[in-house]
């Protein structure tokens, strides 16, 4: 409890008023005259050993940075200012809400139970005004409670393992913001972290691994550094009672049947391949070796549980059961045999046998499971809640069935994907979660009736670690997106308004600011859109941000003479090709903010009018046909929704371009994306043809293709050709060949700029 939340709260010198300023933002705010002000007198004064618990965790900031050295005590001390911290359970608010008021003589906060005075305490250290040597709150009165009884953070420990002095720090952030559930993944692939003392090897040789992938996953290249590290049971009991301390329930993962190689690594006999030898996975992705469900493997994962649930008194245990591959089953006599035996209708059915008989166990010992929706696939267990991330459909099946649900999709509520434009981000694993997502997110599904509603307990975002190496990296993914979800599970709809949102936190970047907390500014980032301009030959670009965060500086500049055109930017205007280079930053009053470099690359259809037979995926339509000629070329990475590319599953790109009026033609170049671990590859072939009238074309050229770049430039040359009109045919491969990931399945067409020379 010492050292508390140094980092959070440095107030010293910034304005805090109640209206505006507490993130998840309260219920209701009442101001009055005054101000209560500290003085050496002023003591923390709880009624019972909780209250003046909140109170210890508290104190130590206000010395630290405030030089007030306030006291804590159960009972009154004598005469002077102080601020009564109790818990009532009658009080008329909602589980772990909490009721402030504020007068120039006393602050008394009341909370009903599960942290209330703390979700208190917590609210007026973010009303702290400092002017010289006067600490001051202002005076008022505050009622607020959480909407969802379940506000989640997950961190995965597993792929990149972060030592305890940063899992504290993670978790005062957590409380910071009134989350009250930090799910610890503790075992995958690519280590065990967790000591286990039963079971010795699971730490000595499933903790460790010989390498680690680097770069990004499509790029397969590792390095041969041993890396590892896990958590002693002494560590872990130290870390509970950290989090317990300030209202935190730790919910630890450990991961079965599948992701399991670290734990095959240490004791290979619990697999389904008999003589051989696993190694903790290097690399990301989904692994064919899995647990195999015989009796051995039982009694271990029991064995592992008992000491488990010996460490984490949290009413839940998370067995994960996601992304069970079932090939080992499917070729296992063993798995085969307990199928026909068990009356079970295939391999999907094994994997709820698997999670059934964990999860009796676990009842057994008065607590219940969660798992990913995975382990919905061939009947859902008795007891089990489920964490819905392929979507909202786990979720909504499960509410059907009168069973609970913890919301956590990967479209916004995955940490791990970008915030921002990639080229300006951080390498990730992909996606695109921006800020104003995840405040957007309802964890209520639409499809739910209010009765059905109740059994979604509230939601979690998730923090998967393949591209997250160092704990900086883990506060760029975390904040400021957490803020967002507080509020969205903490605020109810009527108060939550993402303007006033943004006012807010740009107090709370202030916060960070004195802290040092690496939290991502990109929400700094200016957007932009590309639209058709009136005039041949032009585009009109639209600059994209929040009006609050200031106004933008532009500068164009001219490559024919090098001539430079500086203004803010109030609406939309036009480029050429002697105009093809932009950047924009946000007024140079906010410092560090990035510069978002726009280069277009005109040639004779940029700007265009294009029409397209088939249309792309809705995952990866972009701005539809005219993202083709837009004169913006797409980066290589296609997960960002942001991106130029268009996607057609198993189809053809089928385009035609009109010019606009009769031009000459000699050459049509599209670009194509080939990334076969993602299941993308270039057209196998393109051809053109050109019309005059747009009825009768011509022939221009054709190429066959097999391109192996990341970006595959395909050009089709010709005698010059004169025409209007322009079709356009991208074949698609048809069929992944054998041999690659995902063989036999249709693959992906990605296609981006199309130029006319």
């Amino acid at each position: 409890m010492k050292k508390w939340l140094g980092l959070v709260f440095i107030l010293m010198g910034l304005s805090a008023i109640a209206q505006n300023k507490i993130i998840p933002a309260p219920l209701s705010v009442k101001p009055a005259p005054g101000y209560f002000t500290f003085d050496p007198t002023t003591y923390f004064l709880g009624n019972d050993q909780v209250a003046y618990k909140d109170g210890y965790v508290i104190k130590d900031f206000l010395i630290k940075y405030y030089n007030l050295p306030l006291k804590t005590a159960t009972k009154s001390i004598g005469v002077g200012k102080h601020i009564a911290l109790k818990y009532d359970s009658t009080l008329a608010v909602a589980d772990g809400g909490y009721h402030i008021l504020i007068s120039p003589e006393n602050i008394t906060i009341t909370g009903k139970n599960n942290g209330g005075v703390l979700y208190g305490l917590l609210s007026i250290m973010q009303l702290i005004e400092k002017t010289g040597n006067t600490v001051q709150i202002p005076c008022g009165e505050i009622t607020d409670y959480p909407q969802f009884q379940y506000r989640g953070m997950h961190l995965d420990c597993s792929r990149h393992f972060f030592d305890i002095a940063f899992i504290k720090k993670y978790i005062d952030y957590l409380a910071m913001y009134k989350m009250n559930t930090f799910h610890w993944h503790l075992t995958d692939d690519q280590g065990w972290r967790i000591e286990i003392k039963q079971y010795p090897k699971l730490t000595e040789i499933g903790a460790w691994r010989d390498g680690t992938m680097v770069g990004h996953y499509r790029d397969q290249q590792y390095d041969n550094v041993r890396y590892g590290g896990f958590y002693t049971q002494k560590e872990i009991k130290e870390i509970v009672r950290y989090a317990t301390d300030r209202h935190i329930t730790i919910i630890p993962e450990i991961e079965m049947p599948g992701h399991c190689m670290a734990a095959l690594a240490a004791y290979p006999e619990l697999g389904c391949v008999k003589d051989t030898t696993y190694q903790v996975a290097k690399g990301w992705g989904v692994f064919e070796d899995v647990f195999c469900p015989n009796d051995s493997t039982f009694i271990f994962l029991e064995n592992v549980l008992d000491e488990v649930m010996a460490l984490f008194p949290s009413p839940y245990i998370h067995v994960g059961g996601d992304e069970v591959e079932k090939i080992r089953w499917k070729n296992c006599s063993h798995c085969q045999q307990l199928i026909k035996e068990k009356g079970l209708v295939n391999e999907h059915g094994l994997q709820s046998y698997f999670i059934q008989r964990i999860e009796k166990y676990v009842n057994s010992k008065g607590r219940s499971i969660i798992g990913w929706d995975e382990i919905l696939e061939g009947g859902l267990a008795q007891n089990a809640t489920i964490m819905s991330w392929r979507g909202e459909e786990g979720a909504v099946l499960a509410a059907q069935q009168k069973h609970y649900a913890i919301m956590t999709p990967g479209s916004h509520c995955y940490f791990d994907y970008y915030q921002g434009a990639p080229q300006l981000e951080p390498l990730a694993i992909g996606g695109f979660v921006p800020l104003d997502k995840v405040y957007g997110f309802n964890p209520i599904p639409a499809s739910l009736t209010p009765e059905q509603a109740t059994y979604i307990l509230g939601a979690q975002a998730n923090i998967w670690t393949e591209y997250i190496n160092f704990p900086e990296q883990v506060e760029y993914m975390l904040l400021p997106r957490m803020l967002a979800l507080s509020e969205v599970l903490w605020t109810s709809k009527e108060n939550k308004n993402y303007d006033d949102f943004l006012s807010r936190l740009l107090f709370h970047f202030q916060l960070l600011d004195k802290t040092n907390t690496n939290y991502a500014k990109s929400i700094y980032q200016i957007n932009y859109k590309v639209t058709p301009a009136s005039e041949l030959n032009k585009l009109n670009i639209t600059l994209l941000s929040n009006p609050q965060l200031g106004k933008i500086d532009v500068q164009t500049i001219n490559v024919l003479n090098g001539s430079k055109n500086n203004f803010t930017y109030e609406n939309p205007f036009t480029v050429s090709a002697e105009t093809p280079y932009i950047s924009a930053q946000l007024n140079g009053s906010i410092k560090n903010t990035p510069t978002t470099q726009i280069k277009l690359k005109f040639n004779k259809a940029t700007g265009k009018s294009i029409t397209l037979k088939n249309e792309p995926s809705k995952k990866y339509s972009a701005d539809g046909g005219f993202t083709l000629i837009n004169g913006v070329e797409a980066t290589v990475n296609p997960s960002w929704n942001g991106s130029e590319w268009l996607g057609f599953l198993g189809t053809d790109l089928q385009a035609i371009i009109d010019l606009g009026e009769i031009d000459s033609i000699h050459s049509v170049t599209i670009g194509c994306l080939y990334d076969k671990l993602s299941w993308i590859y270039p057209a196998e072939s393109v051809q053109i043809w050109v019309s005059t009238n747009g009825k009768n074309y011509e022939q221009a050229g054709k190429i066959k293709y097999n391109g192996d770049q990341k970006r595959n430039a395909i050009t089709i040359s010709s005698t010059v050709k004169t025409g209007r009109y322009i079709k356009i045919e991208a074949i698609n491969l048809g069929t992944i060949p054998s041999g690659n990931p995902g063989a036999g399945s249709k693959p992906w067409l990605f296609i981006d700029e199309i130029s006319v020379e």
